[in-house]
C-alpha cells in the first residue's frame, strides 16, 4: 500500500520491450536505501516488483495489462518518473490509500500557473471512472495524492501546491500526455456493495409492519 506522497523523481533508462510486457529500467537513489529483490515500488503510481538493482538503478517487469492500463508504455530514455516506496507499518498516511493499481490513463488538457508557485491541473479521465471521482475526494495522478477541487462532465480539476509541483514530475508534463489516474480504493467498494443491494419491489404495508413487531 501507498499513500501517494511521491519520494523522488527518478528518469527512465530503458524500457526494452519483450516477448510479453516489457523491462523497466530506472535510474533513481532515495527509494533504494533499503531495496531488496522483489521489494515494490510505484512508477508514475503503478505499482512493481523490483526484479534487479544495483548503486543508482532498478528493473522491474511490466506486465502486460499494466502496460495497457497506464502511461509506461509511453516512457522513453530520460523521461522523469514519479517514485515512491510502500507505506511502512509505523509510518504516516500523509495522503489516501493507494494501491499501485492504474485504473486508466486519462489526457492532460490543461495545466496553468496560479501564482506563488501554484498549479491548476485538469484531465479528461474516463467516462467509466466517473462513478468513483466526487468533488473534495481523493485521487492518484501519476501516483500523486490530491484533492479533486473541480468536477465538469468527465473533466477533473485538482489544484497543485508548490512542493509537490517541484517535488514531482509534474513540471515536465504538457497538454496531451497522459497521466495514470488509480481512484479511491474506498469509492469502488462502496459502489460495488450498494450495486448489489435488492431494492424492495414495494414498502411494506401497515399490517406487515405490525406483524413484524412494529
Amino acid at each position: 500500500m501507498f499513500t501517494g506522497i511521491i519520494e523522488e523523481v527518478g528518469a527512465v533508462e530503458t524500457l526494452e520491450p519483450r516477448a510479453t510486457g516489457a523491462r523497466l529500467r530506472v535510474r533513481c537513489r532515495k527509494v533504494l536505501e533499503d531495496a531488496t529483490p522483489g521489494a515494490s515500488i510505484a512508477v508514475n503510481g503503478a505499482c512493481l516488483t523490483v526484479a534487479e538493482f544495483a548503486a543508482g538503478w532498478f528493473a522491474a517487469d511490466v506486465a502486460p495489462e499494466t502496460l495497457e492500463r497506464s502511461n509506461l508504455s509511453d516512457l522513453g530514455a530520460g523521461a522523469p518518473v514519479n517514485l515512491a516506496r510502500p507505506l511502512a507499518p509505523a509510518g504516516r498516511l500523509g495522503g489516501h490509500i493507494v494501491q499501485g493499481h492504474v485504473d486508466a490513463t486519462g489526457e492532460l488538457t490543461a495545466l496553468d500557473q496560479l501564482g506563488d508557485g501554484n498549479w491548476r491541473l485538469t484531465v479528461e479521465a474516463p467516462a467509466e471512472l466517473d462513478p468513483y471521482l466526487v468533488f473534495k475526494g481523493s485521487v492518484a495522478l501519476d501516483g500523486i495524492s490530491l484533492t479533486i477541487a473541480a468536477l465538469r462532465g468527465t473533466a477533473l480539476t485538482v489544484s497543485v501546491i508548490p512542493h509537490t509541483f517541484a517535488h514531482t514530475a509534474l513540471g515536465s508534463r504538457r497538454p496531451g500526455d497522459r497521466l495514470n489516474i488509480e481512484c479511491d480504493i474506498l469509492a469502488k467498494y462502496v459502489a460495488k456493495m450498494l450495486g448489489r443491494l435488492e431494492r424492495p419491489s414495494s414498502f411494506p404495508s401497515v399490517g406487515q409492519l405490525r406483524e413484524m413487531g412494529f
